[in-house]
């Protein structure tokens, strides 16, 4: 017979199926047992009479059930399943490491990833990666239907697209190589292709020294590009109507998931807040009486600010713009002598975003390049692009773990990826 999904299981009452799963939870009785079985859709309750040998079996067992569907009054559906047959098809051969038939994970972050396959049986840390589906379905859905097209670019680059000593080495045969840390140059370069509107979901890496909870050293990167812009602001209004989508979709195809881990997500009703970082910095200073900011703004910066514009605004995004020259990358649009037509977005206390305007006349690239103390020599194979015909155009980058975990209120971004690489970890 084939196999029954147990979401679908109340379409066969009084009908014999078969069903297939993880042991959950085995409870005893003088002359029957309770066995839930779990499958990736839900539990279900099934009865089995004691004179089968269970002895054998296991919590977290692979098992194949056979049995009659019949209503039922029971914590978990409307319905069980009166085993008839029952067979193992893999047994569990050694003590688990982690309890997975709780609410919740009564464990530390540590040992929550090194049993990482394990941990994301449980339905809470399973849910969270739902979700993240869902935003990255979401992404993908919204910039479809807005004429974008999806590439894939390599990950093994000549040189780095921020600049800077945040590059992983790779040897490539007789050459060096580096790990791409962002796809920026092959999304200006696809623009210039002729594609204007384009888009990837991919692992970027940064070998940043850093090992703190807001920080991976491989991540995912929803990034995109369009051409045709007038500055940047074009960018941002295009993430306003993205996150909207975002949002909403992650409110109605993950309610269940969302009512599982207890997580509280509202759809963006009014305009993001939008603030000049020169003007942050001085908020900071006069507010929360904050100094020392050298062209940057630090953790604790960003969370006064969104709690700023939290109290202010009553919106838990703000968008700060116009960031300093000297702090961005040289592929930026310059805006006047000190500024930059850029912007980065944060939510609940986080930077999820960086954006804005590219350069896309070859001279200002060029001189532009000078000025971050690069050799455009280095650049060529990207350089020589914006001598044919390069349109205006910007984009933005999201972090896939830094918005999924400020969404469902986790403070450390690891809990929001499926397989963490940080400083220290290299495993599973």
């Amino acid at each position: 017979m084939k196999r029954v999904m147990i979401n679908e299981i109340d379409n066969y009452i009084n009908k014999k199926i078969v069903i297939k799963g993880w042991v959950y939870r085995i409870r005893k009785l003088k002359s029957i047992t309770f066995i839930i079985l779990r499958d990736r859709t839900g539990y279900v309750q099934c009865v089995v009479s004691n004179e089968f040998k269970l002895n054998t079996i296991k919590v977290e067992a692979v098992i194949s059930i056979y049995g009659m569907v019949k209503e039922s009054n029971n914590k978990y559906n409307g319905f069980e399943v009166d085993v008839e047959q029952l067979n193992i098809i893999n047994n569990v051969l050694a003590e688990l490491p982690i309890e997975l038939n709780k609410e919740n994970l009564e464990i530390n972050l540590d040992t929550k990833l090194n049993n990482r396959m394990l941990s994301i049986r449980h339905d809470k840390v399973n849910s969270i990666f739902k979700i993240q589906n869902i935003i990255a379905n979401g992404f993908r859905e919204y910039l479809n239907n807005e004429g974008f097209t999806e590439i894939s670019t390599p990950k093994l680059v000549k040189e780095g697209a921020e600049g800077g000593t945040e590059l992983f080495k790779v040897e490539y045969f007789e050459k060096q190589a580096y790990l791409a840390q962002s796809p920026q140059f092959y999304k200006q370069m696809m623009v210039g292709a002729g594609f204007e509107r384009v888009y990837e979901i991919g692992h970027v890496y940064r070998a940043e020294e850093h090992n703190t909870n807001r920080h991976l050293n491989e991540y995912i990167s929803m990034d995109l590009e369009l051409g045709f812009i007038e500055d940047e602001e074009d960018i941002m209004d295009l993430e306003e109507r993205l996150l909207k989508h975002i949002l909403t979709k992650v409110l109605k195809e993950g309610e269940k998931y969302l009512k599982i881990l207890k997580a509280e997500v509202q759809v963006i009703e009014d305009k993001i807040p939008r603030v000049k970082f020169s003007e942050a910095i001085e908020i900071l200073k006069t507010k929360y009486n904050k100094t020392g900011l050298d062209g940057d703004i630090d953790p604790e910066g960003e969370k006064l600010i969104c709690k700023y514009a939290k109290e202010k605004y009553n919106s838990d995004f703000i968008f700060l713009t116009h960031y300093p020259r000297e702090k961005r990358p040289m592929y930026t649009m310059p805006c006047g002598t000190e500024e930059t037509h850029s912007f980065d977005l944060l939510f609940r206390g986080i930077e999820i975003t960086t954006g804005g305007q590219r350069i896309h006349e070859y001279d200002m690239l060029i001189e532009n390049m000078k000025y971050k103390g690069l050799d455009p020599e280095n650049y060529d194979s990207y350089i020589s692009n914006f001598k044919y015909g390069m349109p205006p155009h910007g984009g933005l980058a999201i972090g896939l773990e830094r918005i999924t975990a400020r969404l469902l209120g986790f403070e450390n971004v690891r809990e929001a990826s499926l397989i963490p690489r940080d400083r220290t970890r290299l495993m599973p």
